[in-house]
C-alpha cells in the first residue's frame, strides 16, 4: 500500500477515535483544515516536519502514523 495511503487512514481512524472533526484536529495540529482534508483523502505528500505535527495532537510518534 502507498505510504500516503497508510498515512491517511491512520490519522483518519484515530481522528475519529477522539471524535474530533477534521477542524478540530487540524486547530490541534496548527495545520489548515483543507490540508489535513486532502492528506486525509492521499493527495499531499507532507514533510516528515508536518508528519510530526499531525503525530503530536494524537500522542504518538511520527513513526506510528506510517504504520
Amino acid at each position: 500500500m502507498d505510504i500516503r495511503l497508510r498515512l491517511a487512514q491512520n490519522i483518519r481512524r484515530l481522528r475519529q477515535e477522539k471524535g474530533w472533526s477534521q477542524e478540530d484536529y487540524a486547530d490541534r495540529a496548527d495545520i489548515h483544515r483543507t490540508y489535513v482534508s486532502d492528506i486525509e483523502r492521499g493527495r499531499r505528500n507532507p514533510t516528515i516536519t508536518v508528519v510530526e505535527k499531525l503525530a503530536v495532537p494524537f500522542g504518538v510518534s511520527a513513526s506510528r502514523l506510517l504504520d
